[in-house]
């Protein structure tokens, strides 16, 4: 019979000692260090990898937080090349407020003339007459757009503008006051009648929204501005109609325009300029919090009835000199936020610097427009920026949806 061979070695189950599963003890020694060893391996290189991966994050190359962070620099980016773009246009937009008009000036004609005077005719056109109205018109046109711009983010209305707390009327009737009353025929006179009509008008708004549950809501300002600027209108036409010589002065001014704008205007109506834009600036966190609601803008800490009020005396101000200055100029305040908004997004951080630099090169562009289309007459600013507004707007509308 064959033999049968012999165990060699000693037996390797458990009552000896070793492992169940038949494996000798030198490999079950060999297979802890070796697991050891290649789990120590392997948590050291995950650990390595990890930390790579980290790092990697943290340079923004591959991590989670990479995409976001690279969407938010790309949005930056785009926004600070608008406002660069901006500043360009209205540069432009000012070069040819000096260089055309009845007269065609080249551009190294309005440099030497700005750069050294002197009394040749180029000189004079350019220092004494194209420069003030240059002036007025870009103050006057950045105060109605960042007062456009306020007015849309306080009463959460898109189609606000600075006409709807009746502040553009209420400068009207201090206008027409001045000129049947008070015997004023100047445009510097106008000035201050119609900054404090601007500034009773509002007011008067005011005081007639806080009224009431709730208080000063948007759309009790926006009725009782509708409220308010329709008695305005028809005190306005009452004064008209038994005043018939306040009628053909007033209607120049009424029109809008730039015409005959010059150095004292604008020295009476900066500091006003200044100071609402300062003011409008001052609460542009503030209109953020309050685009998202009441209640949401007082759980993120904001005073809303402080912004209210500081965000409404600004565009008051702000209107009220521009106004005044220059007469009610149709569509700039209407107009000029939603073209900045398509541009920059809705944060005010940079939707009022935008509307600031937008609202000059609109009104300059119509303005020098209006200088060329009836040579050697013009047509009003207040006209043309309509014609040239009411395209942008439409497009815009046409193209995409407008937010509040």
């Amino acid at each position: 019979m064959p033999s049968v061979p012999r165990p060699s070695g000693r037996p390797t189950g458990p009552a000896n000692g070793g492992p169940a599963d038949g494996t000798s003890p030198d490999a079950g020694r060999g297979g802890i260090g070796g697991s050891g060893r290649s789990g120590i391996s392997a948590g050291s290189g995950s650990t390595a990898g990890s930390g790579r991966s980290a790092g990697e994050g943290a340079d923004g190359a591959k991590g989670p937080g990479a995409a976001p962070r690279d969407r938010r620099r790309g949005v930056l980016a785009r926004r600070i090349g608008w406002l660069l773009a901006g500043a360009v246009a209205l540069a432009l937009a000012a070069l040819l407020s000096l260089a055309l008009g009845s007269r065609a000036l080249a551009p190294w004609a309005v440099w030497d003339a700005l750069l050294h005077g002197g009394h040749s005719n180029a000189a004079e056109v350019v220092r004494g007459m194209r420069l003030p109205r240059t002036l007025v018109g870009t103050m006057v046109g950045a105060a109605l757009g960042l007062a456009g711009a306020v007015m849309q983010g306080l009463t959460r209305n898109p189609i606000a503008e600075p006409g709807i707390l009746g502040v553009s009327q209420g400068a009207a009737v201090g206008v027409v006051c001045a000129i049947a009353f008070a015997g004023v025929h100047t445009l510097a006179g106008y000035v201050w009648f119609g900054f404090v009509g601007a500034s009773a008008a509002a007011v008067a708004v005011y005081a007639v929204a806080v009224r009431g549950r709730g208080g000063a809501t948007p759309v009790k300002l926006a009725l009782s501005g509708a409220a308010v600027n329709a008695l305005l209108v028809a005190v306005v036409s009452g004064i008209l109609t038994t005043r018939a010589a306040a009628l053909d002065e007033f209607r120049f001014w009424q029109v809008g325009s730039l015409a005959d704008r010059d150095a004292t205007i604008a020295g009476q109506v900066w500091p006003f300029l200044l100071a609402g834009a300062l003011l409008v600036f001052s609460v542009a966190r503030g209109l953020d919090a309050l685009a998202l609601g009441e209640e949401v803008a007082r759980g993120l800490g904001q005073r809303v009835g402080a912004v209210r009020i500081v965000g409404g005396l600004g565009a008051t101000v702000l209107t009220g000199a521009g106004v005044a200055a220059a007469g009610p100029l149709a569509f700039v305040g209407l107009a000029v936020p939603h073209l900045a908004r398509a541009l920059v997004g809705g944060s005010h951080r940079w939707l009022l610097p935008m509307a600031a630099l937008l609202g000059p090169v609109v009104l300059l562009v119509s303005d020098v427009l209006g200088r060329l289309v009836m040579r050697p007459g013009e047509v009003p600013a207040g006209v043309m920026t309509a014609l040239v507004g009411v395209p942008f707007l439409v497009t815009l509308v046409r193209r995409r949806a407008l937010a509040a």
